[in-house]
This record gives C-alpha cells, sequence and structure tokens, in this order.
C-alpha cells in the first residue's frame, strides 16, 4: 500500500471510529438513567459541565459523568446549564437531563400565607421556608416595612394572604415584597368599589376593620353580617368589644385563656375599654374579610356571639344577645 492510500485509509479509519463513538454517545444518551426514584441536586452558579456531572453521577441521576460532559459539549449546551436547585424524574435519560439543566427547569417552592396570620406568624414563615434567603429573622411589625424600604409605620395587616411561589435562592423580603404589592392592589380595588356612608377615613382603617372581621369568623356568609354590626355599633358610639382585638394587644402574654381582668385592663387593643377601632390591624385579612368590611351587610343586628360550630348568633338586643351567651358559651353549647 502506497503512502498517501495508507493515510487516507487510516483517516477513513478513524473517522469511523469517531463516527461510532458519537454515535455510540447519542444512543447512550436516550436510554434511560440508574436512578430508582426522583432525585434533587443543586447547580451551584459558576460550576462548570463537569462538576456538574460529577454532582448527577454522585446522585445516581446519570451513570457516567465523563459521556455526560462530552455529551453537553458535543450538543453546543456546555456553557448553557444553569445554576439551581433540580428535581430529575426517576430514569430520566441524559438527554432529558441536560434539556432540563439548560432550561433552568428548577424546583420552584412555594410561601404560603395564610388569612388571620399575624406578621409574626408570616415571618416565622418566610425565615423557615426551604431554600428562602432571609435577612429579616430578627424583624417584627414594627420596623418591618422599613427593613423592606416600604416606608415606615406598622406592618400589621400589610401583607395580602396567598400562595406565593419562588426559587431557591430567592429572597424571603422580595417575596414579602410581593405581598404587600397585592394588599396595596386589592385594597385600592375594593376601595373603589365600596359602599357609601362607611366610617372609614381611609384604606388603613378599613384594613384594621377587615382584620377584625378575619378574626372573628372564617365562615363566608357571616363575615359581612359581622361587619354590619361593627359598623352599626361604630355609628352610635358603641364599643366594638372585640376579643381578638385584646388578645392581640396582649401578644406573647396572652396563654390561650382570656380572662375579665384582661377585659378590664386599659390598652390601645381593648376595644371593651376603647371607643372606636383599634390603632392597627390585628390580622392579615383575606378577600373576603376585605369586602365584608367594605360591603357589609344590611340589618339590625349589634351582637354576635360564636356559636361553637363556626357559625355567629346575630342579636338585636342586649337581653337576647346574653341568652345567646348564656347558651352557647357559658353552658358550652
Amino acid at each position: 500500500m502506497s503512502g498517501w492510500r495508507a493515510v487516507i485509509w487510516l483517516a477513513t479509519a478513524t473517522l469511523a471510529g469517531l463516527g461510532a463513538a458519537v454515535w455510540a454517545l447519542f444512543a447512550w444518551a436516550e436510554r434511560p438513567g440508574p436512578s430508582q426514584a426522583p432525585a434533587e441536586v443543586t447547580v451551584p452558579a459558576g460550576s462548570g459541565v463537569g462538576a456538574v456531572a460529577q454532582a448527577l453521577a454522585g446522585h445516581g441521576v446519570i451513570a457516567h459523568a465523563p459521556l455526560f460532559s462530552w455529551l453537553a459539549r458535543l450538543r453546543g449546551d456546555a456553557a448553557s446549564v444553569r445554576a439551581g436547585e433540580y428535581r430529575f424524574p426517576a430514569g430520566a435519560t441524559p438527554n432529558a437531563v441536560l434539556a432540563q439543566l439548560v432550561a433552568g427547569d428548577v424546583v420552584v417552592h412555594r410561601l404560603q400565607i395564610v388569612e388571620g396570620w399575624t406578621v409574626r406568624d408570616m415571618l416565622a414563615a418566610a425565615n423557615a421556608a426551604p431554600g428562602l434567603a432571609t435577612t429579616l429573622t430578627d424583624a417584627d411589625a414594627e420596623d418591618l416595612l422599613g427593613r423592606l424600604q416600604l416606608g415606615d409605620g406598622h406592618a400589621e395587616g400589610r401583607f395580602f394572604p396567598d400562595t406565593y411561589h419562588y426559587v431557591a435562592g430567592d429572597l424571603a423580603a422580595d417575596v414579602l415584597r410581593r405581598a404587600h404589592a397585592k394588599m396595596e392592589a386589592v385594597l385600592a380595588t375594593e376601595w373603589a368599589q365600596r359602599d357609601e356612608g362607611l366610617p372609614y377615613g381611609d384604606t388603613r382603617e378599613a384594613l384594621v376593620m377587615a382584620s377584625l372581621i378575619e378574626k372573628e369568623t372564617s365562615l363566608p356568609t357571616d363575615r359581612p353580617r359581622v361587619a354590619g354590626v361593627f359598623v352599626r355599633r361604630l355609628a352610635r358610639g358603641m364599643r366594638l368589644q372585640t376579643d381578638p382585638s385584646i388578645i392581640y394587644g396582649l401578644g406573647a402574654a396572652f396563654d390561650g385563656d382570656l380572662k375579665r381582668t384582661h377585659l378590664r385592663t386599659d390598652g390601645p387593643y381593648n376595644t371593651y375599654r376603647r371607643r372606636g377601632l383599634p390603632p392597627t390591624p390585628i390580622a392579615l385579612p383575606g378577600l373576603g374579610a376585605i369586602r365584608a368590611a367594605l360591603r357589609p351587610a344590611d340589618g339590625t343586628a349589634l351582637y354576635f356571639v360564636a356559636r361553637g360550630d363556626g357559625a355567629t348568633v346575630f342579636s338585636d338586643t342586649l337581653n337576647e344577645h346574653n341568652r345567646a351567651v348564656r347558651r352557647y358559651q357559658l353552658a358550652g353549647g
């Protein structure tokens, strides 16, 4: 065989070998991976494809780290792998794994802010949420708005209860800013549709009322009726006499047993001793409570008491109310 023919033969054999290797690599990439269950892998920012491949192999997502690295390079995706927290299904093929990494299809977490929670409850949930970065572990309702660069003032009630999605590494402060913005938007929309003649000077006072309603009843049909009672009492100069407001004012000192001495002890949140609304909301009200505060039900009732089964008994007179209290509370239902 002449020299030039030998060179051609060798080049052809080499190309054939490379072609076979590439074909084998692509065939491997279509076969299910070794994982028998979903696996979670975190890819730190700045990770090279080799380090990512090693992490995937270490978690059993792929069988061969070097082959995965070559696959990413041959597909032109080596520099396109995105950082984040991933959940790969059982038996995912290397091609599917690579596509997920390139798309940045990361795990999405949820922070649920519950109707009736206080700011303290909300902060505890945000600070404990997996993957959510926080600098708010020492924040409270007094300083939270300032810490979030949302101005001054008391933060209670200023965040809308809802489910908020985030990915690992997101800031708790950013999620709470979204909750605050949503409450502002909801309030503006509902305020524009409010009934006439309500005893609120602004949306802040409406929010205070909504928080009282939220804590008094969770039954949607009773919320507008509770609102109606409170509005009529305000109009007549009567004290609101709502237990949840006193409980909020007691804070951590409340042990679950509201005593007569609590009702007699004056304080800004004691609506048995002081007329008008308390100085701030006492909880995070949901949409139903906000709508009830701004569109209360008509009626003549001036009193109500919890029946013990989630429903509320409404009364026009103090005598009727006292009978209801004796029946449903003092007698245990």
